[in-house]
């Protein structure tokens, strides 16, 4: 014979009785319910890309620090004067190699430091936050490059020359030959900063599995022999 099902026990003060057997919320509630997340999901994508923008904006305008100390750093390629032109001094020097090096040098500091600020900004990172420092560093380095060759000297090397006269020696103008040496920088940044991120970011905790149930069904009496 079956036993008689026992009634559940009445739940505590204050609390509404269990029903097992009652219906599911209506779809306006949960309707509401993920409304409200898309409109957070919306409001914190909205804050990233502001973030974003703005940390393009900053980096950009650290190109102008890169160009000073490229004028500041970089070798002095020498022009003599033979015969009303312009000729190098030495013409087997290596310091117009060295004026690429030395802004590509730069570019990579540059662009581990910015990695580094960014990282102890946000560390959690996002896709918004990279793109942002890549934009930034790669326009930085183009106003850098540029900035640095109005710094320098002069590029009107006819005019120099018949100032300095015939026998006189004159500071050439930087060059950057090797375009290549603008994507130090932002190649450098997203490289520091992948690093950080794998290394130091925060970790997604894996979901909890439930344990299995090890008794019968809440509210029901096991059955009697």
């Amino acid at each position: 014979m079956t036993a008689p099902l026992t009634p559940p026990e009445p739940p505590p003060p204050g609390q509404p009785a269990h029903n097992p057997w009652q219906y599911p919320p209506p779809s306006g509630a949960a309707g509401g319910e993920h409304a409200r997340e898309a409109k957070d999901g919306d409001s914190d994508l909205g804050r990233e890309v502001w973030h974003a923008v703005l940390l393009m904006v900053g980096v950009t305008v650290l190109g102008l620090l890169l160009g000073f100390l490229w004028v500041e750093l970089a070798p002095r390629v020498p022009l003599v004067v033979r015969g009303g032109d312009a000729w190098l001094k030495e013409s087997e020097s290596e310091d117009a190699i060295s004026i690429d090096g030395t802004f590509a040098l730069l570019g990579l500091a540059f662009g581990a430091v910015t990695a580094l600020a960014v990282f102890l900004w946000r560390r959690r990172g996002g896709l918004p936050l990279v793109m942002g420092l890549a934009l930034g560093a790669l326009l930085g380095s183009v106003l850098a490059w540029r900035f640095g060759i109005w710094l320098g000297p002069s590029d009107n090397v006819g005019q120099r020359a018949r100032e300095a006269g015939e026998g006189g020696v004159f500071d050439a103008p930087l060059e950057l030959k090797a375009k290549g040496a603008l994507l130090a920088w932002p190649g450098a940044a997203m490289a520091v900063h992948l690093v950080l991120t794998g290394l130091f970011g925060p970790r997604t905790p894996e979901p909890q599995v439930p344990p299995p149930p090890t008794g019968g069904w809440q509210g029901w009496g096991s059955p009697t022999r």
